[in-house]
């Protein structure tokens, strides 16, 4: 016998359509054609000129920070800013935003953040009129121009993980779809050194995607005296915007379009080879301090950093100095100190500073 169902009326819900993956799927689009970008390196250095301007309305001192993290947004790059709190680095950036003009989004990273809180999620959408069910996507507050990724050390790998597509494909896939990220488009993280408990250390392929390391130090102590004196007084101003997304993006590609001699590009392959332990060109104290040396993404850096430093201090041309300057925070979070270093107190940037005396700037290598 046929089982025999109760009486009444069974609703089924109508199917959820997902709609067509698309090829990519730009949320944020930003229009670059309304801006004039700087044409040559004076323009170019007088235009960061006034963006230290507005910055130090409220930051005071941080220069070398300041200027390091202007080189990663001049070659579309990412960077790792530690320090122990209290030292701006927060403010730094929220500032940095503000007088880029650029939208911007904090993500306060903790150990129970989940991937989906960054990069956005697809909820249930029912169309009022069809009442038809549709996959939506919502985006998270990954789409924006600068990423404050702060104590990125404290999620699990999971999460930490979840950035990386993001900060190398400057997209997010969710549910089989591509979402552009806006452009310009930077992650600039925060990490401290200090706490440990409690902290994921981020493993080399994420920190290998950060340009820089940058190391966050005290004020000395004319810079804390006028700390002290503006910020326990009334509220001071704020940043006004003097560059656009469209004057950013044409800077980049002035930085890009840079030419750089032969004989520069070999000092900085150079540097970076002199650093791999048991290969034929080592120094002999980088085989005996470090276990790892720096890969090919170093000299990549090491060259597009030497192009924005040579812009922002208004040379033409890059020098063998311009990639000596910007070799320490490349190489700080790159090469990798044994114990052997360690018990002598030796850092990454310790051994940096031997390798490029090591080094001749002037010899054209073959």
């Amino acid at each position: 016998m046929g089982q025999s169902w109760p009486k009444g009326t069974v609703t089924i819900a109508p199917p959820v359509k997902r709609p067509q993956p698309a090829r990519h799927k730009n949320l944020l689009h930003m229009s670059t054609s309304a801006e004039t970008a700087p044409q040559n390196p004076g323009q170019l250095q007088d235009a960061v000129q006034r963006v230290r301007a507005e910055l130090g309305k409220v930051i005071i001192g941080q220069d070398e920070v300041i200027n390091e993290v202007m080189i990663a947004i001049l070659t579309r790059s990412h960077a790792l800013l530690v320090g122990v709190p209290g030292l701006a680095k927060t403010l730094l950036i929220s500032s940095l935003a503000e007088s880029l003009d650029l939208s911007f989004k904090r993500i306060q990273f903790t150990p129970d953040l989940m991937p989906s809180d960054i990069t956005g999620t697809e909820v249930i959408y029912s169309d009022p009129e069809t009442s038809e069910r549709r996959f939506k996507f919502l985006p998270g507050p990954i789409f924006a121009n600068i990423i404050l990724a702060d104590e990125i050390n404290r999620t699990p790998p999971k999460t930490q993980a979840s950035m990386l597509e993001s900060m190398q494909e400057r997209k997010v896939t969710v549910g089989g779809e591509d979402h552009l990220l806006p452009n310009p488009f930077f992650v600039l993280a925060t990490q401290n050194p200090i706490e440990q408990e409690g902290t994921y250390p981020l493993p080399e392929a994420q920190l290998d995607r950060f340009m820089f390391m940058i190391k966050v130090d005290y004020p000395d102590e004319e810079e804390e005296f006028q700390i002290l004196k503006a910020y326990t007084g009334n509220e001071g101003t704020r940043p006004n915007p003097v560059l656009g997304a469209g004057e950013i993006l044409n800077m980049q590609r002035a930085v890009r379009d840079m030419p750089v001699a032969d004989h520069i590009l070999r000092y900085a392959e150079r540097l970076v080879r002199v650093t791999r332990p048991g290969s034929e060109e080592a120094l002999e104290f980088c085989s005996k301090w470090l276990t790892w040396g720096a890969g090919p993404r170093a000299g990549l850096n090491l060259v597009l950093a030497a192009k924005a430093n040579a812009l922002l201090n208004g040379q033409s041309h890059v020098s063998c100095d311009d990639v000596a300057t910007v070799a320490p925070p490349i190489f700080r979070h790159r090469i990798i100190p044994n114990f052997s270093a360690q018990s002598e107190g030796l850092t990454a940037d310790d051994i940096t500073s031997k390798i490029l005396e090591s080094v001749p700037k002037d010899r054209k290598f073959d």
